[in-house]
Parts: structure tokens; C-alpha cells; sequence
């Protein structure tokens, strides 16, 4: 097959996100947002047709492992757009890219990628996990809390997210807890919080156990203590979090109000697709496809390292503004301190208080080999 023939061909991507259980909210923003950016795109990649080939990860890093495998290996896929959680990011990026793929996270960003398992065919849109929790703890900083409680569950990210907060705090740790990825019931971990009595406390629960650690946190009078979290109190979880979540302040490298080229038409449209907020896992999900949408405009898909410099360049306007890549494929960006609120049209989402970083690299990359 000649060159010109293979100009011809669709790019396929294959798209693989949770779509079932309780955080399939997560992946369904993503999806979602991947999809908003198709259409706005006219269903093309680089001008060639784009096939999407979305699959289901299930939350399970054995299944995900192979559905990777077979959309490379079987399907063809020159990229894929995935996952949500970093215990699937480090199960399917050795398929993805042993098979020839180009792994592109929508959101997950665990650690271990930024630094010595960075590769230069695994890309992150979204951060590195330890990223957002700073956001608070540079906040607790300027506010004097000189004490914090910590919880998480336990896994890569979880784990990625108190030990970001706790590089960058200068208070002490009162007490830090990791419960199993999953866990909805925080009666027992609220009791141990309640007997501490710390000034605050920092978060890192999503999806469904979000919703709940909120619900419960006043349940369990404990508003009296400022909540502070990443990931828990955002546009998937508001929705039923609802009034027990308002002005409990998030960290977040976007919300729905930030004023940048392009992020209020993409919020209207998404709302207008889909009688919803779009949450930063949404605009991951647009940012991936416009990424890829870039590289492949600028360099096709047959001369490998072109295509990797042309990815590199990030030649696209990120809806959360100014975006590059640092030599291990992590974003350099802006970090905010959001608020929950209820809007004029009645919906809950974030809204943004502050700047906290301008242009931050994550911390791991000077462990990357590609360095």
C-alpha cells in the first residue's frame, strides 16, 4: 500500500474509559467529552475520517489489560484515549504501547509515569496526581492551618495524592487513613476524624465515594472542620452531593467559568448535548482529541517520530488556556482553588476563587530518563 493510500485510511482510536459500576460517571463525562470534540471536529482527525471505538474498562485492571491488547493489537487503534484510574493506567500501558499505540490519559496521572516510567508514547492531558492536592496545600499555607487530617483510598492515585499534599504542607499530619477504593460507609474514619478534631481536613475521594464522604461529613456534624478536597466535590459528584457540598473549596487545573479562548462555547455545547456541566474529566477527554487532532494534522500517523514531536508541541488551544509538555509528557500548566456553588441557572458545579500555580511542571520529572 502506498503512502497516499494510507493518508486515505480513517484514524482509529480506540477510547477506554469505567463505564459501569459507581464511578461510571467518571468515564461518561469523558466519553462525552471525547465525543463533543468529534463533532466539532466534523467527525475527522488531521482531515482523514476518525473511527472511535469506545470500550468499557469495568473498573478492573485485568479486563482492561486485554481490552487494550485487542483495540492495538486486533482493531488497529493508532491511539487510545484512556483510562480514568491510574491502578488501569498501569495496567494497560505496557499493551498499548508494546503493541504500537499511542497512549493518550484523558485524566490519570500517576507518578511513576511522570518519572521512571516515562515513555515517549504515553502522553497525559489531564496532571500528575500529586498536582491538585498542592493546589490545597499551598492554600492551607497562606490560610495558618497548622494541623490536617488525611484520606484517601488506597491505590496509585490515592496514594500519589497524600503524598503530594504532604511535600508541599508545612503544617502537621494529625492522622492520615486510606480505605479500600470502593468504600461508601465513612462512619468509622469520621468518628477517628471527630475524636482529632484537626482544623482541617484534605480529601481525595471520587466519584461515588465522594458523593458519600460529604453526605456523611455533615451527617456526622462535622461542618464545623473545612473539607478540602480534589476530585470529590466537582461537576460528577455535585449533582447529588448538592447543598451539603456548597463552598467547599476544590483544587482543579479548570472549571467552568475560567476565562480562556473557547471554554464558555464548550460548556454551552456541552450543556446543550448533554443537560449537564462538563467536569474537568470532560474537558480532558475534548483536550485529547484536539491533541491528537494536532499532531496528526501536523505529522499523519506513519512516521512514528514525527508524530511524537508533533504531540509534543501540544499545537492546540487547551480549553483551560496555556498548555505545553515537559520532556516526560505531563502537563505545564495553571492550578486554581474552586469553589462549590449553586449558579443563576440553578446548576451546582465549581467556580474559581484563584490562581494558586502559573505554569507548573509536576514535580517527577527530573526522574525521567527521556530527560
Amino acid at each position: 500500500m502506498t503512502s497516499a493510500a494510507f493518508a486515505e485510511d480513517p484514524v482509529k482510536i480506540g477510547v477506554l474509559l469505567t463505564l459501569s459500576g459507581p464511578p461510571a460517571v467518571l468515564g461518561e463525562h469523558a466519553r462525552d467529552g471525547i465525543l463533543l470534540a468529534e463533532k466539532a471536529l466534523e467527525g475527522k482527525i488531521g482531515g482523514r475520517d476518525v473511527e472511535l471505538v469506545i470500550v468499557d474498562d469495568e473498573g478492573k485492571p485485568d479486563i482492561a489489560a486485554q481490552k487494550a491488547r485487542e483495540l492495538v493489537e486486533g482493531q488497529g487503534a493508532d491511539f487510545v484515549v484512556g483510562p480514568i484510574f491510574s491502578n488501569i493506567m498501569t495496567a494497560i500501558a505496557g499493551p498499548v504501547t508494546s503493541a504500537g499505540g499511542i497512549l493518550v490519559s484523558p485524566n490519570a496521572g500517576p507518578s511513576n509515569f511522570a518519572g521512571k516510567d516515562c515513555n515517549p508514547d504515553i502522553f497525559v492531558v489531564s496532571y500528575q496526581n500529586d498536582q491538585m492536592p498542592q493546589v490545597l496545600a499551598q492554600h492551607m499555607n497562606q490560610q495558618g492551618i497548622a494541623n490536617v487530617y488525611l484520606i484517601a483510598p488506597n491505590y496509585q492515585a490515592g496514594q500519589d495524592s497524600l503524598n503530594g499534599f504532604k511535600a508541599l504542607y508545612s503544617g502537621t499530619v494529625a492522622g492520615e487513613l486510606y480505605v479500600p477504593l470502593g468504600q461508601l460507609d465513612f462512619s468509622g474514619e469520621l468518628a477517628q476524624i471527630a475524636a482529632s478534631q484537626p482544623e482541617a481536613v484534605y480529601a481525595f475521594m471520587p466519584g461515588g465515594m465522594g458523593v458519600n464522604l460529604v453526605k456523611q461529613w455533615n451527617q456526622a456534624g462535622l461542618s464545623s472542620i473545612p473539607l478540602m478536597s480534589a476530585f470529590t466535590v466537582d461537576e460528577t459528584t455535585l449533582p447529588a452531593e448538592q447543598d451539603a457540598a456548597l463552598g467547599m473549596l476544590t483544587g482543579s487545573n479548570w472549571a467552568p467559568d475560567l476565562d480562556t479562548p473557547g471554554n464558555a462555547e464548550f460548556v454551552t455545547a456541552f450543556k446543550e448535548a448533554y443537560g449537564r456541566v462538563p467536569s474537568l474529566y470532560a474537558m480532558g477527554g475534548y483536550d485529547a482529541m484536539m491533541l491528537i487532532d494536532s499532531a496528526v494534522t501536523a505529522a499523519g500517523t506513519e512516521d512514528r517520530e514525527a508524530l511524537r514531536t508533533a504531540l509534543k508541541a501540544a499545537d492546540f488551544p487547551s480549553l483551560r488556556g496555556e498548555l505545553s509538555f515537559s520532556s516526560n509528557n505531563f502537563p505545564i500548566q495553571d492550578f486554581y482553588l474552586t469553589k462549590a456553588i449553586k449558579d443563576d441557572e440553578g446548576f451546582y458545579r465549581t467556580s474559581v476563587v484563584e490562581k494558586v500555580f502559573t505554569q507548573a511542571a509536576d514535580s517527577h520529572v527530573g526522574e525521567c530518563p527521556m530527560n
